[in-house]
């Protein structure tokens, strides 16, 4: 069993995570837009690495329905 986080453990790991936004923000601006490229193109190669998602269209779809349902509500209000 874990010991209880206290608040200063909580203020501690947010302040480490603050570094470490902030390094990787650094880094990003630091990367040339060559080496961005490539790394999005390998991203695109990588795809045949993970499985297809039969239902990633289906919950697209839901998505769709719900936001033209929000939309007609909007406008008709």
């Amino acid at each position: 069993m874990t010991k209880p986080l206290t608040p200063a453990d909580a203020v501690a790991y947010m302040d480490r995570w603050t570094e470490v936004e902030a390094r990787q923000a650094q880094l990003d601006r630091d990367e040339t837009l060559e080496t961005r490229f490539r790394q999005l193109c390998a991203l695109f190669d990588a795809r045949h690495l993970f499985p297809v998602d039969e239902s990633r269209e289906r919950e697209a779809e839901i998505l769709r329905e719900r936001w033209r349902r929000l939309r007609e509500a909007y406008r008709s209000g």
